[in-house]
C-alpha cells in the first residue's frame, strides 16, 4: 500500500544508456557471427551456432536447436558468439523487465510503484512479488545495482534495509546440529572461508578468493540438494572433482549428511515435510517408482524445512517490527520485502530508534541454536555494493 518512490529521470537515463549498449552488443554479435541475423530468434541462432559455425554439443528439441542459458554458457569456452549473446540477452531483459517496466508502472501522482506481494505464490512459503517482480533484480551485477539506485526515499526520509546474514545456513545448523557448523556460527567465523579451508586442506589464512567462491557455491548448493553434476557445471570443473569436494564436505560436516538422510527417510514415512514452526508441505512423489520424480521430491524434502523456516522467520520479524512501529507511534513505514531483506522508509529523526528496533526484532524473531544476524544499511536509494 505504501509503495516505493522511483526516480523517473534516472530510469529514463538508464533506458537510453542500456539501449545504446544493446546497439553496440548487436554490432559485436554480427561481427562474431560473420553476418546479421535476428538475435531474438532461437531458431536462427541455433542454425547459426550448430549448422554454420559447427559448434559442438548441440541439443535438438521439437522446435529446433536449444539455445538456452546452459547451452550458451557451455559454448562460451569454444567461441566468442555465445558469450556475447548471453550479455545481450541479460541487458535486454533488465531494460525491458525493469527499467522500462518500472517507468510504465510508476504512479504519476505519487511517483511511487506498488508491487503486489503474493502470500501463496511459492511452494516454500516465501513471499513472491509481481507487477513488478522485485525479487529478481540482480544485486551482484553493476547493472542490477544501478536499477536499485532508482528506488529512492521521500523528502526528509531515508531507506533503511536490514538483510539476514546466511539465514538458510543458520537454519541448517539448527536442524542438523552439526558441531562444526554450530561452532562456526557461534564464534562469528566466515563460514565460506572455514568450509574452503576444510575442502582444500589449507589453513583459513591461506584461503584465496577463488577457494572461497567454490566453498560458497557448495555451502548453498548443499541446501538445495545439488548433485556432483550440478556442482561441476556451476564451477566449470570435472564431475569427479566436484564429487571429491562434496565427499570432503560431508566428511567434515558429518551432521549435515546425517540430517539430510534422516529428513528424507521421515518424509518417505509421512508423505510430507514441515518447517520448524509446523507449516506442512506434501510430497506426493517421495516414494515414486520414477527415479527422477523421486529424487526431485527428496531434494525438496531437504530444502523445504530450511527455506520454509527461513520464510517463516522473516514473516515473524515483519509482524513484530510492524507491531513495534505502531506501539511506539513512529511514522516509519515498511515498504518492501526482498528475499531475506526488509526495507523501511524512515523519517530522518527516527533513524537511530528504528535501526535499533529493526535489528532487535529481526535477530530475536525465532530462537535458534545459533544466533540470527541482520546487517543494516541506510541511504537515499536501495543501491548496494558487493
Amino acid at each position: 500500500l505504501a509503495g516505493v518512490r522511483v526516480d523517473a529521470d534516472r530510469l529514463n537515463e538508464l533506458s537510453v544508456e542500456f539501449g545504446q549498449r544493446l546497439d553496440v552488443y548487436e554490432h559485436e554479435v554480427y561481427q562474431a557471427a560473420g553476418m546479421p541475423f535476428n538475435i531474438n530468434s532461437p531458431k536462427q541462432l541455433g542454425e547459426l551456432l550448430f549448422e554454420k559455425l559447427q559448434l559442438p554439443k548441440g541439443r535438438k528439441t521439437k522446435t529446433g536447436w536449444s539455445t538456452d542459458v546452459k547451452v550458451l554458457e557451455a559454448l562460451s569456452h569454444t567461441h566468442a558468439l555465445p558469450a556475447l549473446i548471453l550479455q545481450y540477452r541479460n541487458l535486454a531483459k533488465l531494460k525491458s523487465t525493469y527499467v522500462d517496466r518500472l517507468a510504465s508502472l510508476r504512479n504519476t501522482r505519487t511517483g511511487r510503484v506498488h508491487t503486489s506481494f503474493n502470500q501463496c505464490g511459492t511452494a516454500t512459503g516465501r513471499l513472491s512479488s509481481s507487477n513488478p517482480n522485485l525479487q529478481n533484480i540482480p544485486i551482484r551485477t553493476e547493472e542490477g545495482r544501478r536499477i536499485r539506485s532508482c528506488f529512492i526515499a521521500s523528502e526528509g526520509c531515508c531507506l533503511l534495509a536490514a538483510d539476514y546474514s546466511q539465514i538458510d545456513l543458520r537454519v541448517l545448523a539448527h536442524y542438523s546440529e552439526d558441531r562444526e557448523l554450530l561452532t562456526a556460527f557461534r564464534t562469528g567465523q566466515d563460514i565460506h572461508r572455514r568450509t574452503a579451508a576444510e575442502i582444500f586442506f589449507v589453513s583459513p589464512e591461506l584461503v584465496t578468493s577463488d577457494m572461497r567462491r567454490v566453498a560458497k557455491t557448495i555451502n548453498f548448493g548443499i541446501v538445495y540438494g545439488m548433485s556432483s553434476f550440478g556442482l561441476a557445471s556451476q564451477l566449470h570443473v570435472s564431475r569427479k572433482e566436484a564429487q571429491t569436494f562434496i565427499d570432503r564436505y560431508f566428511t567434515h560436516f558429518s551432521g549435515i549428511k546425517e540430517f539430510m538422510e534422516t529428513v528424507v527417510q521421515q518424509a518417505k514415512q509421512d508423505g510430507f515435510v514441515t518447517t520448524l514452526l509446523g507449516r506442512r508441505r506434501p510430497l506426493s512423489d517421495i516414494n515414486s517408482a520414477n527415479r527422477n520424480q523421486r529424487e526431485f521430491a527428496e531434494r525438496i524434502a531437504i530444502n523445504t524445512p530450511i527455506q520454509g523456516t527461513a520464510a517463516d522467520i522473516i514473516k515473524l520479524a515483519m509482524l513484530r517490527v510492524q507491531q513495534a512501529l505502531l506501539q511506539r507511534g513512529l511514522r516509519s513505514r515498511m515498504l518492501l520485502q526482498i528475499h531475506d531483506e526488509l526495507v523501511l522508509e524512515v523519517p530522518d529523526g527516527e533513524l537511530s530508534e528504528v535501526s535499533q528496533l529493526l535489528q532487535e526484532h529481526m535477530e530475536a524473531a525465532l530462537p535458534l541454536r545459533v544466533p540470527l544476524v541482520a546487517h543494516l544499511s541506510s541511504g537515499q536509494s536501495l543501491e548496494k555494493g558487493d
